[in-house]
């Protein structure tokens, strides 16, 4: 149903109902949501509880109300209009006011979120958020504030999108234990591998066309470069693995420096480059790294193209298991976010506190995982070097290689080029990465070798 203007609130049932003047007991009547940060996350969070305000009450049995919407700019178009009495610019007085229930917080970034958050917990108030990077550096102070409080925090939009990996890991797969998870975790990246994969070209180039097309902010820094995805594994880590691995133990990398000329070869060998966040519990370490990966063309996660999201879940029970959708958009989001809304008010409807602590386990028994060093990890990799095209080059690159005890699996060398530089792509048998990189620096300062070696690490079994 469409909000109306004028100084009544914005419900979500057929016909608007007044605000009261005493502040009704949980569990009665409605739960009052106010939203901070009004951008276009904000936006379809409004519409979805506009628009599907009946099916939310038929299902909670009460309506979700919104009772306030700050931001910082409220003059600034939107795309949905609601009525001027919502309005406000005072975000912080949300978190104290007596009615609200329940705070949506969608601004982004680490302060003033963090202590508008930590502000609302204190207050009684559970919160709803997407704000991964918040989660990745503050959030065992955030989700132990919630948990000591016995009130939710609830953070499904904050990886995958409309995807509910959250949920499913808290929930559905908390019996199992989890040996892997591989996730294609940032839209952006995706989309700009897919397409340099399918139409050869260059990562400048199709980055640029994402920017102006708005699939890509002006500064894609957080996106390419991985950190976004970092932020995610952060999270993943803890669900599926009841441990804790610091943001900055992530070993972390992006996708400038795929050429177009890697997904070729990728092509030929068998194989596909995405983007993955990794992490693999061994028990007494934890992978945790998210870097371009090349991984078998026929593999279920290679399939994932353009700005869609995929995590796989390996479980000693369940075997492995795929999550695939929207990661990321006005509406997918807004969906995520709308259903911890609805879980949150069942919650406050029937015990009047969360079921659940926001991991699904008490913190206090998160374990600290030691984190494998990215030298110490093992993997086979793809390797590409400019070299002369000159006799004896390919055995100098071979033999630098074997002193370090890297085994070649395969070579694949251009036609010759009257002496001009071309690609020797090697693909190596499992190695230890620190033994590898030892390898190519000597390769690098061959004088028949031009520029840096590229290496992108193989992964057989992501799916």
């Amino acid at each position: 149903m469409k909000g109306r203007a004028g100084g009544r609130a914005l419900s979500v049932v057929r016909s608007q109902r007044s605000a009261r003047a005493a502040t009704p007991a949980r569990g009665a009547g409605e739960v009052r949501v106010a939203l901070a940060g009004w951008g276009t996350i904000g936006s379809g969070v409004i519409k979805l509880l506009r628009d599907n305000a009946e099916a939310i009450e038929a299902r909670l049995g009460v309506p979700l109300r919104l009772v306030k919407i700050a931001d910082i700019d409220l003059k600034r178009r939107r795309e949905v209009k609601v009525p001027r009495a919502l309005l406000t610019d005072r975000t912080a007085e949300l978190m104290r006011d007596p009615a609200v229930d329940v705070v949506v917080e969608l601004m982004g970034g680490l302060e003033p979120a963090r202590t508008f958050v930590l502000d609302a917990i204190a207050h009684g108030k559970s919160v709803v958020t997407a704000n991964k990077a918040l989660l990745a550096h503050h959030g065992r102070e955030i989700l132990g504030a919630a948990e000591a409080r016995r009130v939710a925090c609830a953070f499904e939009a904050s990886v995958g999108g409309g995807i509910p990996i959250i949920r499913t890991l808290r929930e559905a797969l908390a019996a199992d234990r989890h040996s892997a998870v591989f996730g294609i975790v940032n839209g952006t990246s995706n989309y700009i591998l897919s397409t340099m994969a399918a139409e050869g070209r260059s990562f400048d180039d199709v980055l640029k066309a994402a920017q102006q097309a708005g699939l890509a902010e002006a500064n894609p820094t957080y996106d390419v470069d991985g950190i976004d995805a970092a932020h995610k594994l952060t999270l993943l880590v803890q669900l599926a693995f009841g441990a804790r691995v610091p943001l900055d133990a992530v070993h972390t990398e992006g996708i400038r420096d795929v050429d177009a000329s890697d997904m070729e070869y990728a092509r030929e060998l068998g194989y596909t480059i995405k983007l993955l966040a990794i992490a693999k519990d061994h028990g007494d370490a934890i992978e945790a790294r998210v870097h371009p990966t090349m991984i078998p063309a026929g593999d279920p996660l290679a399939a994932v193209g353009g700005a869609f999201n995929a995590v796989c879940v390996h479980g000693d029970a369940l075997g492995r298991s795929m999550y695939y959708g929207q990661g990321a958009g006005m509406m997918p989001t807004a969906t995520a976010v709308v259903g911890d809304l609805m879980d949150v008010a069942r919650d406050l409807r029937g015990l009047g506190h969360p079921r659940l602590a926001p991991l699904g386990y008490p913190i206090a028994r998160q374990r600290t995982a030691r984190v494998r060093p990215i030298g110490d990890v093992i993997s086979e990799f793809y390797l590409r070097v400019h070299a002369k095209d000159e006799p004896g080059v390919l055995g100098q690159i071979a033999s630098q290689l074997g002193k370090q005890k890297i085994s070649i699996a395969s070579v694949v060398q251009r036609a010759r080029s009257s002496g001009g530089a071309v690609p020797v792509v090697i693909r190596t048998h499992e190695t230890r990465e620190r033994d590898l990189r030892r390898a190519l620096d000597r390769v690098a300062r061959m004088p028949s070798v031009s520029g840096k070696p590229v290496a992108i690490r193989i992964e057989e079994n992501p799916g």
